[in-house]
């Protein structure tokens, strides 16, 4: 009876131990393989597309996450000469706080207007006498902003001598309308900033084509054509996240224009490359130590054009560069962020625009997403900001 109960005890025992090496071999060999063999599946993890906030969000209706003033639009992008039908992008521009309030009759939005000033906010400098002197005659060509002359008018605004403008280039996952990135567009409008947010393919409601680097920059690279196109005012790059590594390789495009290129770049929260990134997820702590991780991981990312090489790009353009980092970041690693300002530090000209680099303690809390509310946060954007908006390095 003894002898068979040992028996019985060692084949469960054996059973329980196949069974763990059957989910080890599945979870750390087979997926890593189906990994490193899939581009659809390196896409969807480095993109995140499929993850969408806040449910059921109109993103024709910018004044449903408190963006009055704010014209939704799409721009079609082509990839190539032969593009017929290209890849249509949805776009806001949202209107700078000084010119919202002086046409807030025009725009019908008097209540918001009257219920931020309630706020007791610090008038921020801007384009205030352009927009006094030119002001009747907008008034007597747009008495009423309505659907057929919006595009008219905003463009208008966007041609006011003084102004600046703000390229938005967000990270993954969601939209341009989700809310942290809403309060960046908040605090840019209190600064008397025009901003321009826009949704990469696969995001939003841009085409539901799906997203490449190359792809992805190409979207930025239209809409920052858009902007150039319309106005001489001086553009400054803002990436996010992922949304860092979209504008460095931008601003590595654009660097041959000079007059015409960016200003300046600020990168909230960025990252050296996308090898260094993944190992450093949270996502990859299970699989950063196994001996195949860059085999089956890292390495197919790099081969199929997944890089997003900051740590190459900041090296080739001239422009200024601000970057923002907090130190309780687990998304995107402070280390990675203190890295980046490192190899722009030791290997950008001297004669190129200065590089910044800002950090937020962990005690305060701010993370991946919120460094919008920091109370330091307008007075440093501010200074970088005029410090070279009519600088050309």
């Amino acid at each position: 009876m003894l002898f068979t109960r040992r028996r019985q005890l060692k084949r469960v025992g054996f059973r329980s131990l196949q069974a763990c090496l059957l989910i080890f071999f599945l979870i750390f060999v087979v997926l890593p393989l189906i990994f490193r063999y899939s581009v659809t599946l390196q896409r969807g993890i480095l993109f995140l597309t499929f993850i969408k906030y806040p449910k059921g969000l109109d993103l024709t209706k910018p004044e449903s996450v408190g963006l009055y003033a704010t014209r939704n639009f799409y721009i079609t992008v082509k990839d190539h000469d032969q593009d017929e039908d290209g890849v249509r992008v949805g776009v806001w521009h949202v209107l700078p706080s000084n010119a919202v309030r002086r046409f807030k009759r025009e725009l019908r939005v008097e209540e918001e207007v009257d219920h931020d000033l309630d706020q007791h906010l610090e008038p921020a400098p801007g384009n205030e006498q352009e927009l006094k002197e030119l002001a009747p005659a907008i008034r007597s060509e747009f008495p009423a902003v309505v659907p057929e002359n919006e595009q008219l008018f905003y463009e208008r605004l966007l041609r006011m001598p003084g102004g600046t403008v703000v390229l938005y280039l967000h990270g993954n996952t969601a939209s341009r309308g989700s809310g942290h990135r809403s309060e960046v567009y908040k605090l840019l409008r209190k600064l008397n900033y025009h901003v321009f947010s826009f949704d990469y393919r696969g995001y939003g409601d841009s085409d539901p084509v799906p997203p490449t680097e190359e792809g992805i920059v190409r979207d930025a690279m239209m809409v920052f054509e858009y902007i150039a196109n319309t106005t001489s005012n001086p553009v400054v790059v803002w990436g996010h996240s992922l949304g860092t590594g979209v504008a460095t390789h931008l601003c590595a495009k654009l660097a041959s224009l000079r007059e015409r290129a960016p200003r300046g770049v600020i990168l909230e929260s960025p990252f050296t490359n996308i090898r260094d990134e993944i190992r450093l997820h949270p996502f990859a702590k299970l699989f950063r130590h196994l001996p195949w991780f860059d085999f089956t991981i890292s390495r197919p990312m790099y081969t199929n054009r997944l890089r997003f090489e900051s740590d190459v790009h900041v090296q080739e353009f001239h422009q200024p560069i601000m970057i923002i980092h907090a130190e309780d970041d687990v998304v995107v690693p402070f280390l990675l962020g203190y890295r980046l300002y490192r190899i722009a530090l030791d290997g950008r000209s001297r004669s190129w625009g200065p590089v910044e680099f800002h950090r937020f303690g962990a005690s305060l809390k701010y993370g991946h997403k919120y460094l919008c509310r920091a109370p330091e946060l307008p007075g440093l954007i501010q200074r970088f900001v005029e410090s070279y908006r009519n600088a050309v390095f």
